[in-house]
């Protein structure tokens, strides 16, 4: 599912370099899904973004088996001055979609009505995220990567959303941050936790949750 070959990713600071990851070589196979465990500041948004190929590590290499998705809560991809309708068809053409089918799904799901006619740089941060999802759903791929998404809009559209997920990986896999212990029993089997650059396995989420709450507690 995930291959980690000697990566090492880290950012310049004041105080010298912040690791995110320090010469990993790893591999994670999972039979529904991975969810990132890590403290605040760990690097998990920055180890998804990787993964999907939008950040590059420093050195090393991250290998995926089959097509992955954009960051499912990475909404800032968008063209700001082009319409919502407009970014739809576009990132359709980009994947060699059929861009009606695409569109159709995308409006039936986001809800944006008339906004979908609107500039994005005029939508709140939520409709963006809807938007997002809703296209994300609508491109189908072997993995998706999902940061936190499920908490987006009103009790009813979070409920749609997660069961529009659920529906989509019974084919697919999910790399998911959530800290979220019903969430990620719903669509993980295996967790990682990401802390001081290094990616510790967990094949079960109960020994996972046990680690992760005792670092919280400290």
């Amino acid at each position: 599912m995930l291959s980690f070959q000697n990566v090492t990713k880290f950012f310049r600071t004041p105080k010298g370099k912040k690791f995110i990851l320090d010469d990993v070589t790893l591999d994670i196979e999972a039979e529904r899904g991975v969810c990132i465990l890590g403290m605040n500041g760990a690097g998990k948004s920055t180890l998804v973004k990787m993964i999907s190929g939008t950040e590059l590590p420093n050195s090393g290499r991250i290998k995926t088996v089959g097509s992955v998705s954009w960051p499912m809560g990475l909404s800032g991809t968008f063209q700001p001055s082009m319409t919502g309708r407009e970014n739809v068809e576009f990132v359709a053409r980009i994947y060699g979609q059929n861009v009606r089918s695409i569109m159709e799904e995308v409006e039936e799901f986001a809800e944006l009505n008339g906004y979908m006619d609107m500039p994005v740089q005029t939508y709140s941060s939520g409709m963006k995220s809807r938007l997002a999802f809703g296209l994300s759903l609508a491109v189908s791929f072997d993995i998706y990567l999902i940061d936190e998404i499920i908490s987006v809009g009103d009790r009813l559209f979070k409920e749609k959303s997660r069961q529009a997920l659920l529906e989509k990986v019974r084919s697919s896999r999910v790399v998911l941050i959530s800290h979220h212990e019903s969430t990620v029993r719903e669509f993980c089997d295996k967790c990682v936790l990401l802390r001081h650059g290094r990616i510790e396995t967990f094949d079960d989420v109960d020994s996972a949750f046990r680690t992760f709450n005792s670092l919280q507690s400290r």
